[in-house]
């Protein structure tokens, strides 16, 4: 009767590691996923703060103006635009 004790003992020691395998692995994974998405919020992140820099500059009208200018070639009424070509 004892040898049915140690192969139920290994049968509970083989599902016991099998499962503590299976939890480090899942650990291991969700670690990596973790620092992704944390590499993901932090680029995020500098995004959003360069994008609130852009708002802030454009809340002044004359650098409004001024991109709206430069991007659009606008020009005010009696304003002239001179557009100067490099040499080859």
């Amino acid at each position: 009767m004892s040898w049915w004790k140690l192969v139920i003992a290994g049968v509970i020691a083989l599902v016991l590691g099998a499962g503590i395998y299976g939890l480090i692995n899942e650990k291991n994974n969700l670690g990596k996923k973790a620092a992704g998405f944390r590499a993901e919020f932090e680029s995020l992140e500098k995004e959003n703060k360069e994008l609130s820099a852009r708002i802030k500059y454009f809340e002044n009208p004359e650098n409004l103006l001024k991109e709206i200018k430069s991007q659009f070639n606008y020009r005010e009424q009696g304003e002239g635009l001179i557009i100067i070509v490099p040499r080859d």
